[in-house]
């Protein structure tokens, strides 16, 4: 049984899934790879999951890093879970590219490389947007590459947590935090 909850965030519509005890997706409107198969789930709004990421969430969109704990349980292959566990390592603010994500992960694997179009994909694919910070990876010249949710929501994302640099970057303003939303962190 996968339970849902429609929830409204500064930067739209989104959709939460969870199991009876871990966040299983979370996915804004309109991104791609939004699950197609819906039919077993059941509207669940009062779900203790749900309660700690809309606290997660009020204090994301309020400029400070959440640190609340979240249990998360994301559905996919071996690999994409090992980029999704590296993924959740980069601290709040600080970008990656997925070269470096690739490099990384072929030395702790023991091997002699892992293709950055290979992390790029598994990225790509996370469920938990946001929570597992996708967001957070660049291309190998830093620029904004590929996010699910678009790369409005992604340049918003990086500018709320003052990631270097990313008032460079030229991304449509389809998406816009208010000001008062993008207040020092606590």
């Amino acid at each position: 049984m996968v339970y849902v909850h429609e929830l409204n965030t500064p930067l739209g519509p989104a959709t939460a899934g969870a199991g009876d005890d871990a966040l299983t997706g979370f996915w804004f409107a309109g991104q791609k790879y939004y699950p197609v198969e819906r039919g077993g789930w059941l509207r669940k709004p009062g779900h203790f999951i749900f309660r700690r990421l809309e606290a997660w969430l009020e204090r994301y969109f309020a400029g400070c890093d959440p640190l609340a704990e979240i249990a998360l349980d994301p559905p996919g292959t071996l690999f994409q879970k090992k980029v999704w566990a590296f993924l959740l390592q980069i601290p709040y603010g600080k970008l990656m590219t997925y070269g470096e994500i690739a490099r990384e992960l072929a030395a702790r694997e023991g091997l002699a490389s892992v293709s950055a179009r290979a992390v790029g994909g598994a990225a790509g694919r996370n469920p938990i947007s946001l929570l597992i910070p996708c967001h957070r990876v660049v291309g190998a010249n830093g620029g904004l590459t590929g996010y699910a949710g678009g790369i409005g929501r992604k340049a918003a994302l990086l500018r709320l947590e003052g990631a270097l640099g990313v008032e460079d970057f030229a991304a449509p303003p389809l998406w816009k935090i208010p000001e008062k939303e993008l207040g020092g962190r606590g």
